[in-house]
């Protein structure tokens, strides 16, 4: 199933603000971000489609940081503007995500 618009653009963005693949430290803050600006169901579309193309062990990682940020886990705002400011670099809006 194809993504809808915006989330073909967060990921998109999402690669090329982590070229070689989101650090496993990163997944948390990053999810969270996301859930700054998108809803927890269109936060695990874009988690899916990252666990395509990661190896079998990332996957579930990915799956866990997911679980852990919809519980609404604690995360460091430190990690989360990190991760933001490594997006920014990447040409992320960080401001307005536009809404097709």
């Amino acid at each position: 199933m194809a993504l809808p618009p915006l989330l073909t653009k967060v990921v998109d963005w999402l690669r090329a603000g982590y070229p070689e693949g989101v650090p496993e430290h990163d997944y948390m803050p990053l999810f969270a971000l996301l859930g700054k600006h998108l809803t927890d169901d269109e936060v695990k579309l874009v988690a899916d489609e990252l666990t395509l193309s990661s190896d079998p062990v990332s996957a579930d990682v990915i799956r866990k940081a997911i679980t852990s940020v919809t519980s609404h886990a604690p995360v460091y705002e430190s990690d989360i503007d990190r991760v933001g400011s490594r997006l920014a670099a990447g040409g992320w809006p960080l401001a307005t995500l536009p809404r097709d």
